[in-house]
């Protein structure tokens, strides 16, 4: 057997003497017969009291969530419907503008020709 080290051991000693000193004494426990009835009632009435408040307070809550949802519902399909439209998307609007780049290269094309009526081949 391993013997202890003698700081282990003062270390526990000391744990468990602060332990024990810091204990309470236990109160005798109050037999269940000797707590009045009316006082549990009273109890009884309080808490069935202030769930009927937590429960109503919910409720209110509740319908103003309901109503406030409502009204942003309203305000959603307002601005979507004041909100006009994109005539084209942006797959075709890209597709718009090379088609207007192509027409005006070909356009610049045939005005820097100019007039000519040569014909112009390769030579081989």
């Amino acid at each position: 057997m391993r013997p202890i080290p003698l700081s282990l051991l003062v270390t526990v000693m000391l744990t468990c003497a602060s332990a024990q000193a810091e204990e309470q004494p236990a109160q005798p426990p109050v037999p269940a017969a000797t707590l009045d009835s009316q006082v549990l009632e009273q109890r009884l009435a309080q808490s069935e009291q202030l769930r009927n408040e937590q429960e109503a307070s919910s409720a209110v809550q509740l319908q103003r969530l309901r109503q406030e949802n409502q009204r942003l519902r309203l305000q959603l399909k307002e601005s979507q419907a004041q909100a006009q439209p994109r005539l084209l998307s942006e797959e075709q609007t890209w597709f718009a503008l090379g088609a207007a780049l192509s027409l005006i290269s070909m356009l610049f094309g045939v005005l820097l020709r100019g007039s000519r009526k040569t014909r112009r081949e390769w030579i081989n």
